[in-house]
């Protein structure tokens, strides 16, 4: 019959634990792919602005050795990313592609001019920094005409910082809502050991020898429901990624692994902290108070 009992309280304290794994798991889960939309947000939000144009008009009297210098020198520049040169053959033959036909022939001769088209780094995607790289870049003699749409650049800043402000605020929600269904999974978890924490108080065991195998199981247990997150979050993102191969520009694997790392760090944290709470709580009651 003791046997009985013993087998059955163990089963008992085997499915609290997996259960309480699982919960946690779920939880991280969900701040898991928060993470990743914010990593994916944030890379989002660079490549819009990376991919903003600012063109230059070359002068028609510029020699294409001045051009290209030119060109060197803007890409030497801490503001531009990259650039694209196109001559006046080559941006004729964009254009006779696009119309599908040969204007050149019809007009005669070839009426557009070289251009450099600058992409700037995310950081100086602004109506700031791009007039100050404007005015710099009108100074040069072979530089006809710089062109940008500002009024874009001030929509698209706009909407990424409001759309950032969103997902923060609901990054910032959620957080608080994961820490407290996880401290009430494991003040759960430890309710159903009061009465062997209290008869380990009872039989002389300081507060701190009882304190600790608690804590050190419930750091195991974050750390284990925390793989799981992972494994399920790596399974979401390789389904997204094949379904939208386009994600894959957004894709930063040191970031990546930073939100992993960091659903690791919070599944231990939250976990051992909620513990050393919620058997400090037991360790500090009356017994009566344990029927209650």
């Amino acid at each position: 019959m003791e046997e009985f009992e013993v087998s059955d309280a163990s089963k008992k304290t085997k499915t609290i634990y997996i259960s309480t794994i699982f919960s946690i798991a779920l939880v991280l889960l969900m701040l898991g792919m928060l993470g990743l939309i914010l990593v994916h947000a944030k890379n989002l939000s660079n490549y819009v602005k990376e991919n903003i144009v600012l063109n230059i008009i070359v002068d028609e009297g510029a020699k294409e050795t001045a051009v290209l210098a030119f060109q060197k020198e803007l890409n030497a520049n801490a503001a531009v990313k990259n650039t694209v040169y196109v001559n006046k053959e080559m941006a004729a033959k964009n254009l006779t592609t696009d119309l599908g036909e040969d204007f050149v022939n019809f007009l005669g001769y070839n009426p557009l001019l070289s251009t450099i088209d600058v992409y700037l780094k995310a950081d100086y995607a602004n109506n700031k920094s791009i007039d100050a790289l404007k005015a710099a870049i009108a100074k040069n003699p072979i530089v006809k005409e710089v062109i940008y749409q500002s009024s874009l650049i001030d929509m698209v800043n706009k909407n990424i910082n409001t759309i950032g402000l969103i997902i923060l605020g609901f990054a910032a929600i959620l957080l608080i809502i994961s820490v407290a269904l996880i401290n009430n999974t494991i003040r759960l978890a430890i309710y159903s050991q009061r009465f062997l924490i209290k008869s380990m108080q009872l039989v002389g065991a300081t507060k701190n020898f009882i304190r600790k195998p608690f804590i050190l199981i419930a750091a195991l247990h974050g750390l284990i429901a925390a793989f799981i997150a992972i494994l399920i979050l790596l399974g979401i993102l390789y389904y997204a990624q094949r379904e939208i191969p386009e994600m894959i520009i957004l894709r930063n694997y040191t970031e990546f692994g930073i939100v992993l790392l960091s659903l690791i760090g919070v599944g231990i944290f939250i976990t051992a902290i909620s513990t050393s709470f919620a058997v400090s709580k037991y360790l500090n009651l009356k017994i009566y108070d344990l029927y209650r």
